[in-house]
Parts: structure tokens; C-alpha cells; sequence
């Protein structure tokens, strides 16, 4: 549990950090902004093409990632069966389903360096390979059937259209192609993209804790109970099984809840804006669950892993 805690706090206390000096207007409102498109343009692609390119892709390492897809992939289904119980209206919907499967990159991939190194991060890249294109795949799905625009179809062709942007997915095809193809980057290009990438999490992180808002929190509970109990106890309860029954190694089983018992992305909230989702009560589901996490998430690790 120590050793949990001392690699678990300083992600966390970032987190923090960044909430306090967003809160105390420093360095000021203009540099949250471009930090966070320099993180996610530049140095986390830097940081997933360096990891997937040193990633193993045998079979110890592809199986976590096919629990955390089986994981998304059940939960999904469970949602969409459960749509009318549930009685959200639709945008409130979309926001339970990504509140549901969608994780915080950023978070996982610092935990995962935090407890495991390097090996940790080739794992997590292997496992990112499949989960992002799949999370934002149902994501525009459900927006695109139950988002505020849905009834006029708006937003399919223009998603598909930034799904082949994505700098994230980008950064893994290439990383890949560079793990298949047994190119050897030079040294130079391998420590440059290494320093890039080591930029990519505290700075991530800050831009997470800077995101907070506890001003929606307030209204529609139900859904954000809904998202806290699926998102942060039933799908890495579901992947914990996935992984029993793939027979996984203790590692890859550590890194498979870890990217299933992080909190949902704050990128969740730009999609819910763009395609008609209920972006308000995203902001909560995404507050709540990175509050929670920083309890949750160390003892699902502490129990299971």
C-alpha cells in the first residue's frame, strides 16, 4: 500500500496543483489553453510513438489489452440495453456513456510510469492502441444517434474527418509501424522525442486539475452516481475478469485496471460540445470522478492488482 501511495500522490497532487494555480490566476487565463494544445498536439504523440515503438507485442502484452476492449465493449453494451431504465433524456445519455468508458490518458499513463517504469508505459501503449479509436468510436456514436443534433445527422462525416487527425491515434500508428518494421531511429531522434515526451505528463496533468469545475456538480445526481459507480467500479471489475479468464500476468493486470479505474477524460467535454452531448453535466461527471479516483483507484489497486 505504501508503494501505492508514494506512486499514486504526486499524480494526484498535480492534479491539485493545477486546480489551485487555475483558482489563483496564475500564470493567467491565456497560458491553460495553449499548454493544453501543446500536450496534446506535441508532447503526448512524442510520448505514445517513443512507448508503442518499444512496446513487445506478444501475447503477454496484447491480452490486457484485449480484457480492457472485451471491458468497453460489455459496459457499452450494458448501457445501451439499459437506455430507457436509465430515463436520462438523450444528450444526458451520451454524457453517462462517455462518463462510463472513456479515460483520462493523461492520469493513466503517469500512474502506470509511476508503479511500473518504463515497461509499464510499453504496456499502456499497446493498450491505448486499441482503447482509443474504440472509446471515441462509441462515444460519436451514441452523440450522433442521441446528441442534441441527432435528428439531423450532423457531425458523422465531420468526426470521421478528425478521427483520422487525431494526433493520438497518429502518434500509435506510427510508433507501430515503427515496432513491425524493426526500424532503428537515431540516437538523436529517439532522445529527442524522449524529452518531448517527459514534458507530456506533469504538464498534462496541471491542464487536468487547471479543467476542474465544481459549479455543475450540483445538478443532475443521478447521472453522476451512475457514471461514479459504472466507470469506477464496474468496468475495472469487469476488465479484472477479462483478465482471469485471458490469464494475464500480475502486470498487465495492474496496468488493465489502471486504465479502467482512471477517471474520464476532459476531452470528453470538448466532443459533448461539438456534438450536441449535455456538456454541463459532463464537466461534473469528469470533477466527480477525478475526486473519487484519488480514493478509488488505490484501493481497487491494492486489492486486485
Amino acid at each position: 500500500m505504501e508503494e501505492l501511495f508514494s506512486a499514486l500522490a504526486p499524480v494526484f497532487g498535480l492534479i491539485l496543483l493545477g486546480y489551485v494555480l487555475k483558482r489563483r490566476d496564475f500564470p493567467g487565463d491565456h497560458f491553460w489553453a495553449p499548454a493544453e494544445k501543446l500536450t496534446y498536439y506535441l508532447l503526448f504523440p512524442a510520448l505514445l510513438i517513443e512507448s508503442t515503438r518499444q512496446a513487445s507485442l506478444g501475447s503477454g502484452t496484447l491480452r490486457p489489452a484485449l480484457a480492457v476492449v472485451l471491458a468497453v465493449l460489455a459496459l457499452s453494451g450494458l448501457l445501451f440495453a439499459a437506455r430507457r431504465r436509465l430515463n436520462l433524456s438523450g444528450p444526458a445519455f451520451t454524457s453517462v456513456v462517455q462518463g462510463s468508458i472513456r479515460p483520462n490518458t493523461y492520469l493513466g499513463l503517469a500512474a502506470t510510469a509511476g508503479l511500473m517504469g518504463a515497461a509499464g508505459l510499453a504496456q499502456a501503449a499497446v493498450i491505448l492502441a486499441l482503447l482509443v479509436p474504440l472509446v471515441n468510436v462509441i462515444s460519436v456514436s451514441a452523440l450522433c444517434r442521441h446528441g442534441q443534433n441527432a435528428s439531423r445527422g450532423q457531425g458523422i462525416a465531420g468526426f470521421l474527418r478528425e478521427l483520422g487527425k487525431n494526433p493520438l491515434i497518429l502518434a500509435i500508428l506510427i510508433g507501430l509501424a515503427l515496432n513491425v518494421s524493426d526500424l532503428t531511429l537515431p540516437k538523436l531522434a529517439t532522445e529527442f522525442l524522449d524529452i518531448l515526451g517527459r514534458a507530456a505528463l506533469p504538464l498534462g496533468l496541471l491542464a487536468v486539475g487547471a479543467g476542474l469545475s465544481f459549479t455543475a456538480v450540483g445538478q443532475g445526481r443521478r447521472p453522476i452516481l451512475v457514471c461514479l459507480l459504472t466507470h469506477l467500479v464496474l468496468l475495472p471489475a469487469l476488465a479484472i475478469i477479462a483478465c482471469l479468464l485471458l490469464d494475464t500476468s500480475a502486470e498487465g493486470l495492474t496496468t488493465a485496471i489502471l486504465f479502467t479505474a482512471i477517471p474520464t477524460a476532459p476531452s470528453a467535454y470538448i466532443l459533448a460540445r461539438q456534438l450536441g452531448g449535455d456538456h454541463g453535466l459532463m464537466a461534473a461527471v469528469i470533477t466527480t470522478q477525478t475526486v473519487a479516483a484519488a480514493i478509488s483507484l488505490p484501493l481497487i489497486l491494492a486489492l486486485f492488482s
